[in-house]
This record gives C-alpha cells, structure tokens and sequence, in this order.
C-alpha cells in the first residue's frame, strides 16, 4: 500500500509499520519521521496516545490470561500466577528468547468458558494452572503448528 506524504496519514502508516514489524521500532519511527517530514518526537506524540502501538518487540506467541469477573471467580489469578512462573517472565514482560510475551485482560467475552487464556487467536477454556503449563508446553514444542 501506498501513502501520500501526508500528515494526516500518520496513523495508517503506523499500522502499517506494526503489522511489519510486529511493533514500530526506534528504525521504522526514523524512516516514517523522514518519509512524512516531521519529527520522531511528534510521531512519538501520537503513537504513545493509543494503546495499539507496541515500542518493543513481542514475543512469537502472545499470552493473554483473561482476568474478567468470571474468569476471576473461577481462578483467573492462580492461572496468571502459573503462567508467569512457567514462562518466567511477568505480564507486559517478553521471554529471553522472544518465544511468547504475556499481557493479562479484562475480558475476551467467553465468560462461559472461564476461566480463559488466549494464545495468539487461540481460546484455551476451563483452564487451570496445569492445563495452562500443557497448553505452553505444547506451544513451546510445537511451536503454531498447533
């Protein structure tokens, strides 16, 4: 896709730049910086508004343990506990070795599957803290061929 040297294109150039790159890196916001003509401080201005953008690289694998109501009740917490120890890393944080990244949410809507953890677009219902080191040990071996 092809962007016009417009300001008013900050934002699609952006997500664009994400979906390349999986984050916009310090290289992608200086090439945007130069492409549009304004500063990295004002791209940095805007990109750090919304929530979308990442600065740092994720992991191959994007650990979401829903804390919601439901999923809360159900054990929610000893699952996100679980996890962090199995991937040694706490939410936000990525593996050594860029395999996963982990974040917690507030609700992914499959309060009938509570508890819940998404890897990537995948929903791993019922969960517990063993399911839940099952479900990485199979992504840790196989990696998306799951």
């Amino acid at each position: 896709m092809q962007f016009m040297k417009d300001r008013a294109n900050l934002i699609p150039i952006l997500q664009k730049a994400q979906e390349a790159e999986g984050y916009l890196s310090p290289q992608a916001i200086a090439e945007i910086s130069q492409f549009l003509d304004i500063s990295e401080n004002d791209i940095y201005s805007v990109a750090t508004f919304y929530a979308l953008f990442r600065f740092t690289r994720p992991g191959d694998h994007i650990v979401k343990v829903c804390l919601g109501t439901a999923c809360h009740v159900r054990g929610g917490e000893r699952i996100l506990e679980s996890v962090e120890r199995e991937l040694n890393i706490r939410c936000g944080q990525t593996t050594d070795d860029f395999k996963f990244s982990m974040e917690r949410v507030a609700c992914v809507g499959c309060c009938a599957l509570a508890p819940v953890v998404l890897v990537d677009q995948d929903v791993h219902s019922k969960m517990t803290p063993a399911k839940a080191k099952e479900v990485l040990a199979r992504y840790k071996t196989h990696g998306e061929d799951i």
